[in-house]
C-alpha cells in the first residue's frame, strides 16, 4: 500500500479512494496512535471534529465519529467550520486531538481527512507513518483494543463554536475596517458564514458572493482558484479590495479595486512590512516555499527582511517557523500563516489582517502591494503521469539543466510532483513572459514523454 497521507492529510476521490471504512479505521487508529503517545494519558480524551460543506462530508463525518467514539474519544462536533477554526477550537478547547474533513481547493467529489494534534497542531511526518502503519495491521487482520459499556465515547454537537472562533478573529486584529468596503467570494465553502460575519463585525461594509454552499457547489467556478468572478464584483460594486477562500477557507488571495489579483507573495509583503512596523517580525523573518516569486525575494532584500525558503507545502512552513521561533510565513498560493494567532493557515484571519492595513495606512491595496513587482511566472500542471520518476528520470533532469543554462541568473526552474493530486507542476521565471512560457511548454512536453 502507498502512503496514505499526502503534503496535507488524505485525500481522494470520496466514496472510491476515501471510503467510509478507510475514515472509520484511520480515526481509531489515530485514537490508539496518540494515546500511545501519551497524549491521553491520566484523562478521558476528547476530539474535535469538524467539516467542509461538501455532501460527501455528512457520511464521512459519521465515520469518524464512529470510529473516535468506539475508541473510547469523546467527540465534540463543531459542524461547517473551517480548517483553521477546528485547529483553534482543539487548542482553545484542550482537546487531545481535531479532525477536519476537506479537500480544501479540490473539486466537489473530492474529499479528505486532517488530523491535528494537541493545541491545534498538524501531526509531523512520524506521527502519520504511525497511523498508518496501526491502521495498516488492522486491516490485515490484528484486531483493535474496544472499551465497552461506560469506556466508549460520548458525541455532543458543540454550537458555540463559530461565536468563540470569530470573537478569536476580532480580538486578535491591530485595528477596525471602519469605511471599507469589501467583496467576499466564499468559494461557497466552509467560511460562508463565518468571514462575512467576522468582517462586518470588524466594522467593514461587505458584499459577499459564492456564500450560498448546497454540498455539491464547493469551488465551482468560484473562490480562490476561480478569481474571475470576484475581480468582476469588486470594480463593479466599487469596493476597496476583494478577499477570495478556498473550501475549507485556509487560504486567502485578494483583488485591488481595478480588479487586479493580489497573490499570497504580496500578502505576505505587506504583512511582514506591517507586523516590523509594530515590532511583531520576531527575527525581522519571513518564512516562504521555494515557490515564491523571485520578485518577493528581491522585495525582501530590499526592504532588509530575511527570507527562509521551505520545501513547498505549509506544514514545512510551519515546522521552521517553529523550530526557528519566527511569527510570519505563507505559500504563494494564499496560505499564510500568524504564528502568534493561529497554528495553521487562517485565510479569513489573512484577510483581515490584510484589510487592517489598508485602513490603518490609508493606501490602497494596490499601493501597499506595489512594495514587490512579480516576475513573469508560468505554472503548468502536467497530468496523467507517474510523479513518483521526477527525481530519478535522467532525460528530465537534461531537460532541466538545458532550460536553466538558457535562463541563467534571469530565471530559474522548478519541477515538483503535487503531494495532493496526481500530476507534476512545472514552474518557469524568466524576465519576459514568452521566455518563461516557451521553456514551460517544452519542459511540460518532456515531463509528458519521459513520465508518461
Amino acid at each position: 500500500m502507498g502512503r496514505l497521507f499526502g503534503t496535507d492529510g488524505v485525500r481522494g476521490v470520496a466514496n472510491a479512494d476515501l471510503t467510509a471504512e478507510l475514515a472509520l479505521g484511520l480515526s481509531v487508529a489515530a485514537a490508539h496512535v496518540l494515546g500511545e503517545a501519551g497524549t491521553f494519558e491520566g484523562h478521558r480524551p476528547t476530539a474535535v471534529v469538524g467539516r467542509d460543506p461538501r455532501a460527501s462530508g455528512e457520511f464521512l463525518e459519521a465515520a469518524v465519529v464512529a470510529g473516535l467514539a468506539s475508541a473510547g474519544v469523546d467527540v465534540l462536533r463543531v459542524g461547517v467550520l473551517p480548517t483553521p477554526a477546528v485547529a483553534y477550537l482543539t487548542g482553545a478547547l484542550g482537546a487531545d486531538l481535531g479532525v477536519m474533513l476537506s479537500a480544501s481547493h479540490n473539486a466537489m467529489p473530492d474529499n479528505g481527512i486532517k488530523f491535528f494534534a494537541r493545541g491545534g497542531h498538524k501531526l509531523a511526518d512520524e506521527l502519520e507513518d504511525k497511523i498508518e502503519a496501526v491502521y495498516e495491521q488492522h486491516r490485515t487482520g490484528a484486531p483493535w483494543e474496544r472499551p465497552t459499556g461506560a469506556g466508549v465515547g460520548r458525541v455532543r454537537s458543540y454550537d458555540e463554536g463559530f461565536d468563540r472562533y470569530v470573537a478569536h478573529l476580532i480580538g486578535v486584529l491591530p485595528n477596525r475596517l471602519d469605511g471599507l468596503k469589501i467583496v467576499l467570494d466564499e468559494a461557497h465553502g466552509a467560511a460562508a458564514h463565518v468571514s462575512p460575519e467576522a468582517f462586518a463585525r470588524a466594522g467593514a461594509e461587505i458584499v459577499t458572493i459564492g456564500a450560498e454552499p448546497d454540498g455539491l457547489n464547493i469551488n465551482d467556478g468560484c473562490g480562490s482558484t476561480h478569481l474571475d468572478l470576484l475581480k468582476r464584483a469588486v470594480v463593479e460594486h466599487g469596493a476597496d479590495l476583494g478577499i477570495a477562500h478556498d473550501g475549507d477557507a485556509d487560504r486567502c488571495l485578494a483583488v485591488d479595486a481595478d480588479g487586479n489579483e493580489i497573490d499570497g507573495d504580496q500578502i505576505l509583503a505587506v504583512l511582514a512590512l506591517a507586523m516590523r512596523e509594530a515590532g511583531h517580525l520576531r527575527g525581522n523573518t519571513v518564512v516562504a516555499t521555494v515557490m515564491s516569486n523571485l520578485g518577493f525575494k528581491l522585495a525582501m532584500e530590499a526592504e532588509g527582511v530575511e527570507l527562509v525558503q521551505t520545501a513547498v507545502g505549509d506544514r514545512y512552513v510551519l515546522e521552521s517557523m517553529k523550530e526557528h521561533g519566527y511569527a510570519l510565513g505563507g505559500e504563494q498560493s494564499g496560505h499564510v500563516i500568524v504564528l502568534d494567532h493561529a497554528t495553521t493557515g487562517d485565510g479569513t484571519l489573512t484577510g483581515l489582517m490584510l484589510a487592517a492595513r489598508v485602513a490603518a495606512t490609508g493606501k490602497s491595496l494596490a499601493e501597499l502591494a506595489g512594495v514587490m513587482s512579480r516576475l513573469p511566472q508560468v505554472l503548468v500542471n502536467v497530468k496523467d503521469v507517474d510523479k513518483s520518476r521526477v527525481a530519478t528520470s535522467g532525460e528530465l533532469a537534461a531537460a532541466v539543466a538545458e532550460a536553466e543554462r538558457e535562463l541563467g541568473s534571469t530565471g530559474r526552474v522548478l519541477l515538483r510532483p503535487s503531494g495532493t493530486e496526481p500530476l507534476v507542476r512545472v514552474m518557469v521565471e524568466a524576465a519576459d513572459i514568452e521566455q518563461a512560457r516557451s521553456v514551460a511548454g517544452r519542459l511540460a512536453d518532456v515531463v509528458k514523454s519521459a513520465l508518461g
